[in-house]
């Protein structure tokens, strides 16, 4: 619904956008700070591999899961009171969640952790867009951009300092200080919105939507580690989530009030801004999630150099969206958007030529141009698809922004690492068919005809590396392929009006 706020107060635009944004990236840098810190937990926890995952999966899962229902809570409950709650509440799951004294426990802390911080994200973005006038939304979502894009690729560095120096229980108390500042500035400088308070909620539509999300969410998580669809738990619950959505569909199609309504849909910006984000969602984090193994177990780079190399690809997200914030201003968002595909695709090309003689220059410079290129593409995004769509329909869509992006990261990075596993596996077994004695390379090492044990570990390994690089390089083929499909969707799209609102109202 229509977020109105309160008449007649001056608004504090600089510190609204601090509050928001200590909050969003707060709960941003949350979804990665706990990943190196994995280790340590397992240890203090005495946990498996497979137990101590689930720490992860546990706050990925309920973030997805209520995602969606933030603009009912912000229409119910008024959004100024549902964004602090839900910043007082992250804080004290975090502070929970430190001093948790077995697995349960912090298992169950950081589900309340990724419910609380859910709301965060699309409550951030649709507070700067009310706030900011219509022609400065490039601006406004070049800052939260910041926010929202560099947590990720700044958390596993936090994380790992803080384990390093402190212990692995500062991944979460670290968030006292940033959470108290949050709730200061939201309490004293963000403007309270209407309540609407006998509005209803859609709890068979909510239910439908939560099971297909959550269903696919553990698919996702736990398919690399089950083998897939050979485990009668993937199929199972990769059935949940297509029966779940597809009654979800049906539902809101044919129900009074649902729980998204299916009229903001027919805005052809925002159908086809969800699309293309999904699409680039995809590449987003998948990059970022096989480069470590890349440079750790094939090119043998210790951690601290691993994360030096991928710094400068959060530099270039960074300094990527905030010259776009400007021009938005000033070029069709198109064109912004094209540009930003093209660095992108530019870079997986180099990447996918990547060889184990490979060194830091080349993954630093493509690091950069992928980082430039994704802060090209998600500001203009943000911008142009909200540009034509009902003011009632914002918080909605805000919140299915971010579910979607989410989806496709999640969906991107179980998809690189399943093909990677594959694709070594079969490039190892036909790169070893060409291993015989009757191969002239072969029969150098073997003058006998016969190899010892050492010339046969030589071998193997040998081809372990050739093959997991052949493995990589596919996977930064693959997309490419998923870059080139997003491209259409450009066309699609209708510019803003760039003309701002000439009574200089707040939008």
């Amino acid at each position: 619904m229509s977020a109105q706020t309160e008449p007649g107060r001056h608004i504090n635009r600089a510190m609204v956008t601090v509050s928001v944004m200590l909050a969003t990236t707060m709960q941003a840098i949350d979804t990665t700070i706990a990943n190196v810190a994995l280790p340590h937990m397992q240890g203090a926890m005495a946990a498996t591999q497979d137990q101590i995952s689930w720490v992860l999966t546990s706050y990925i899962v309920a973030a997805a899961i209520m995602t969606p229902p933030t603009a009912f809570l912000a229409s119910r409950f008024g959004r100024k009171r549902l964004f602090v709650i839900a910043v007082c509440g992250f804080i004290i799951a975090s502070m929970f969640a430190g001093a948790a004294a077995n697995l349960g426990q912090l298992v169950g802390f950081r589900l309340l952790q990724g419910a609380f911080g859910a709301s965060l994200v699309p409550l951030s973005q649709s507070v700067l867009l009310d706030i900011y006038p219509r022609h400065q939304h490039g601006r406004a979502i070049a800052i939260w951009g910041v926010g929202v894009m560099i947590g990720p690729v700044l958390g596993p560095t936090l994380g790992g300092w803080l384990t390093e120096t402190l212990s692995w229980r500062w991944v979460f108390y670290i968030n006292l200080p940033i959470g108290l500042m949050a709730i200061a500035g939201l309490v004293w400088f963000v403007p309270r919105t209407y309540r609407q308070k006998k509005l209803p909620f859609d709890w068979a539509g909510f239910a439908l939507l939560s099971l297909s999300i959550g269903a696919l969410q553990m698919m996702l998580d736990r398919g690399q580690s089950q083998d897939w669809f050979a485990a009668p738990e993937i199929l199972i619950e990769a059935v949940l989530a297509g029966l779940c959505l597809y009654l979800f569909v049906v539902h809101i199609l044919t129900t009074k009030r649902p729980f998204l309504p299916p009229a903001m849909f027919a805005d052809r910006n925002l159908s086809t801004g969800l699309s293309f984000m999904f699409l680039v969602g995809i590449i987003f984090l998948s990059t970022m999630a096989i480069l470590p193994p890349f440079m750790q177990s094939l090119k043998g780079w210790p951690v601290i150099l691993t994360g030096l190399v991928l710094a400068p690809r959060g530099l270039g997200l960074m300094f990527g969206m905030m010259i776009m914030g400007r021009l938005t201003e000033r070029i069709d968002t198109r064109i912004l958007l094209a540009s930003g595909l093209l660095m992108i695709a530019l870079s997986l090309y180099a990447m996918s030529r990547f060889t184990l003689d490979v060194g830091a220059r080349d993954i630093i410079w493509t690091g950069f141009l992928q980082g430039l290129g994704l802060g090209a593409i998600f500001v203009p995004m943000g911008v142009i698809t909200f540009a034509t769509l009902d003011e009632k329909y914002r918080n909605e869509a805000t919140a299915l922004f971010s579910l979607v992006r989410n989806i496709g990261s999640s969906i991107g990075v179980s998809i690189s690492f399943a093909l990677l596993a594959r694709n070594v596996q079969i490039n190892h077994a036909q790169l070893a068919e060409r291993i015989t004695p009757y191969n002239p390379l072969i029969s150098v090492l073997t003058p006998n005809g016969q190899a010892n044990l050492a010339t046969l570990a030589t071998l193997d390994a040998q081809i372990n590396q050739q093959a997991a690089l052949i493995a990589y390089v596919n996977d930064f083929r693959f997309m490419i392929a998923v870059t080139l499909l997003a491209a259409p969707f450009i066309l699609l799209l209708r510019g803003p009006d760039k003309k701002g609102d000439p009574m200089g109202r707040l939008v």
